[in-house]
């Protein structure tokens, strides 16, 4: 019996079934893909906050809207709710607001550039993050400096700081 490829014993072979299977099985899984060229009209949020890059993985996108701190056009959103284009995204991440317009849905996430082309950012807000920050690094400034682990008198400021 030859085992040539193309012929007929080569075919019935339990590794060319396993091959062929295999194929199979690999465009059953590409057709579910989103091809680059059609851009879906409605994305999840979760998905959509991972893709913007808001979060370094979509299950902390998931956590952070089950959380609350997600509201979509208003409304405090679920993990499934669907956001699309004209849509307004609120959203606290590190106890900075963020609040953005809806201009595209990504197809997958890519670089940094790409994802900041989905939305437009309201610049009170930008404006308004830049201030917290500014004010949380100044009060950085005045805490209590030691070299190393602070002493009793240093840990203790830094407790009635806290408000602890």
């Amino acid at each position: 019996m030859s085992h040539e490829p193309g012929t007929a014993a080569s075919s019935s072979s339990p590794a060319a079934q396993g091959n062929s299977a295999a194929r199979i099985i690999a465009c059953i899984f590409t057709d579910r893909l989103i091809p680059m060229t059609d851009s879906p009209t409605a994305l999840r949020i979760d998905r959509w906050l991972y893709f913007c890059r808001f979060y370094k993985s979509r299950s902390l996108a998931t956590a952070a809207v089950s959380g609350g701190h997600v509201r979509i056009n208003g409304e405090r959103a679920t993990p499934g709710a669907r956001v699309k284009c004209g849509d307004r995204v609120e959203l606290i991440r590190n106890r900075l607001p963020y609040i953005m317009d809806v201009t595209a849905i990504p197809a997958r996430r890519g670089p940094a550039a790409e994802a900041q082309q989905c939305y437009e950012e309201d610049p009170g807000t930008q404006l308004e993050r830049e201030a917290l920050i500014k004010a949380l690094r100044q009060d950085r400034m005045l805490m209590p400096k030691t070299k190393g682990r602070p002493d009793k008198h240093t840990r203790r400021q830094l407790i009635r700081r806290k408000g602890g």
